[in-house]
């Protein structure tokens, strides 16, 4: 089936890296790896900050219980961005072993029942315990309420910058543990840590990353990387590019020597089942053998379903008791008797009270943006320019890139008498990608549509923009080309609109590979560009070609055109203005946020500038939300553009609209 074909390419190019994957052979390779492992994951987060804040904690309330009492607290992870947290704390005296508790997909987040639950079990049992709200979650939302979800568009502002959800969420864990050892009541030697789902992931991270964690529980989390190829998953479980350089069990071998228990569930999800877990401890477990430490890695299977139940907390409770307290043998304890609280008695904003200025992920991912575009600026020299734009080009090309060597396109055209062809090649092995190129009277000037189909309400796919633009290039006698690409029409994926996103599910399987859905759909374009030139006479010049982008195509056009001069002229349309922005994406395409080209290229307006001195037209420019701009904010969005322009003497080969109709574009656009 064509909507199978985009998984399995994905899932043979998964197994194509990591086919090779062997333990390391000997405790000093593995003290090397463990180095470079742990280099790779942080860089593929986005980095952590150089130097960690003040914590400035800030205790808001305290609720007193028989044997406990419960904190509210607020901790600074980075300047300006506060996590909301409750400690359980043990009214005995001395020091206690402390565990940290991250929350998971739980919509009341660490107010959630089942999380008060593995709290109040563990301080009745003689632990300290702080319970966090992880980044755009709980508290932490963008409105003020409970029950908000972090992933989606929310995460997805992240990725311009280059960082991701997963590594705001291990930094901020490791934060915690900062916390947990100032506390006079903690043994800073004796912490712990786990969480279930997506929390679980946190747990395995923060313990692969925190040599500080002894005791490392992750619950119905653990799997294989490759067996996030298939379903979807949060955002904030997402590595970028990992399964170009690991794979899960090496993470876990991350925590050798130290203890791990995992937990997975009979009745759970493929990447979370217990036959892929096990794959991922028997690699680890002969890292965990380096260290003669084999026995410190086991795995718990419980008959349920997905979730942290009783029975999981009891074995939990074992496993903390005997490698952080030194009691009993391992085995489960039973949870003692415990009354949860009101999810509004915990939080530390009750109501309506949370100031109005306070950081979510959005703004959080607007500020990284603007601090990252300080340091692009505008051009205001040829001499600067020029070697600005080769900089941008550069880092454009080692963003989308390596791109996969270029290999026979095996195109099949098929034409009609009405000057129709239908086109098919492949872009690279396993990804055949079909086209329709409608050529006009004389066949000398070509338009390539670029345009993201959508589902109408009986599922048929329309592209109701691109249907008018292609009628009135016929009219003018363009030959017309337009390409399916790869994972959309045809070949989209059923499942793969989540929220906010309609392509959800196959940008994140992109990312685990380090390809960035916008890095295959220009090399789609590219492939594409080979197969036209490829059906013209061989003695005949390549025939000039201008691209639309219509929505969030016109990012492709524009990526696409940077990195290529056969591409004369392009035109966007309704297309995204700039990368940033401090509410979530909404109308756009998760796929062409390519992680860290803020970081390493510029804003739109930096890649459009590349193309100078080519002919480029900008209509009706959008913001985030899929707002048009108005005129005074789209010169404003787009003044490095101008300048360039400007600076290469081709400021008549620039024009920037309104909503322009099709035949008032092409006629720019010619």
């Amino acid at each position: 089936m064509a909507e199978e074909t985009f998984l399995e390419f994905i899932r043979q190019q998964a197994h194509d890296l990591r086919e090779q994957d062997q333990p390391p052979a000997s405790l000093t390779d593995w003290q090397q790896q463990r180095t470079q492992l742990r280099e790779r994951l942080i860089e593929s987060w986005g980095g952590f900050p150089n130097e960690p804040c003040d914590l400035e904690p800030q205790l808001v309330g305290t609720l007193e219980r028989d044997g406990y009492r419960i904190e509210k607290l607020l901790l600074q992870t980075r300047p300006g961005v506060w996590m909301t947290a409750n400690a359980y704390v043990p009214t005995t005296a001395g020091r206690h072993p402390a565990v940290l508790c991250v929350h998971g997909h739980f919509r009341q987040a660490k107010q959630q029942p089942e999380i008060q639950s593995r709290c109040i079990g563990l301080v009745k049992l003689g632990f300290f315990v702080l319970v966090v709200d992880a980044f755009g979650a709980g508290e932490r939302g963008i409105g003020k309420a409970l029950g908000e979800y972090h992933g989606e568009m929310v995460a997805a502002t992240l990725w311009p910058s280059g960082l991701a959800l997963a590594g705001l969420q291990v930094y901020e864990n490791m934060r915690a543990v900062d916390y947990l050892q100032s506390r006079p009541e903690v043994d800073p030697d004796r912490l712990g840590v786990t969480g279930a789902s997506g929390g679980g992931n946190q747990t395995m991270y923060v313990g692969a990353m925190d040599d500080r964690l002894k005791a490392v529980v992750p619950v119905c989390s653990v799997g294989r990387y490759q067996a996030y190829l298939g379903p979807a998953c949060c955002m904030c479980e997402v590595t970028p590019g990992a399964l170009s350089y690991t794979e899960e069990g090496a993470v876990l071998g991350l925590v050798a020597p130290r203890v791990l228990m995992i937990i997975n569930a009979t009745k759970d999800g493929i990447q979370f089942s217990v036959d892929e877990a096990a794959k991922s401890l028997a690699f680890a477990q002969e890292i965990f053998s380096l260290y003669d430490r084999r026995a410190a890695a086991k795995q718990t299977v419980i008959d349920s379903g997905h979730g942290y139940n009783q029975q999981m907390r009891e074995a939990m409770y074992g496993w903390m008791s005997l490698h952080l307290k030194g009691e009993g043998d391992g085995g489960s304890i039973p949870e003692p008797d415990h009354t949860t609280e009101e999810p509004e008695d915990l939080r530390c904003f009750p109501g309506e009270s949370r100031p109005d200025d306070y950081v979510t992920l959005p703004r959080f991912a607007a500020q990284e943006g603007r601090r990252l575009l300080q340091k692009i600026g505008v051009p205001n020299h040829a001499d600067q320019w020029s070697a600005q734009e080769a900089m941008l080009c550069k880092g454009l090309a080692e963003l989308l890139g390596p791109f996969p060597q270029r290999q026979p396109l095996n195109a099949v055209w098929v034409s009609d008498e009405l000057g129709v062809e239908e086109g098919s090649f492949e872009a690279e092995p396993g990804m055949r990608l079909t086209t329709r190129y409608d050529f006009g009277p004389q066949d000398t000037r070509r338009l390539m549509i670029l345009e993201f189909p959508t589902a109408s309400k009986d599922g048929d796919s329309v592209e109701t923009k691109g249907n008018e633009l292609f009628a009135a290039a016929r009219k003018q006698g363009w030959s017309v080309v337009r390409p399916q690409l790869r994972a959309t029409g045809d070949m989209a994926w059923p499942r793969d609109n989540i929220g906010r996103a309609p392509d959800h599910t196959t940008a994140e399987w992109s990312l685990w590979l380090g390809r960035p859905l916008l890095a295959q759909w220009v090399w789609d374009v590219t492939r594409l560009l080979d197969a036209l030139d490829e059906r013209e006479p061989r003695a005949a010049p390549a025939m000039p070609t201008a691209v639309v982008g219509i929505g969030p195509a016109g990012l492709i056009a524009l990526c696409a055109a940077s990195l290529t001069t056969r591409i004369q002229a392009v035109a966007t349309v309704s297309t995204l203005a700039s990368f940033l922005t401090d509410a979530p994406y909404t109308g756009q395409r998760m796929g062409t946020f390519a992680p860290g080209i803020l970081r390493d290229v510029g804003d739109v307006a930096h890649i459009a500038a590349t193309l100078s001195p080519r002919r480029l037209v900008i209509s009706d420019a959008v913001n985030g939300q899929s707002q048009s701009l108005e005129e005074t904010a789209s010169t404003e969005q787009f003044r490095a553009t101008r300048a360039a322009y400007q600076l290469e003497n081709a400021a008549d080969q620039f024009h920037l609209y309104g909503r322009l109709a099709a035949t008032d574009l092409l006629d720019r656009l010619a």
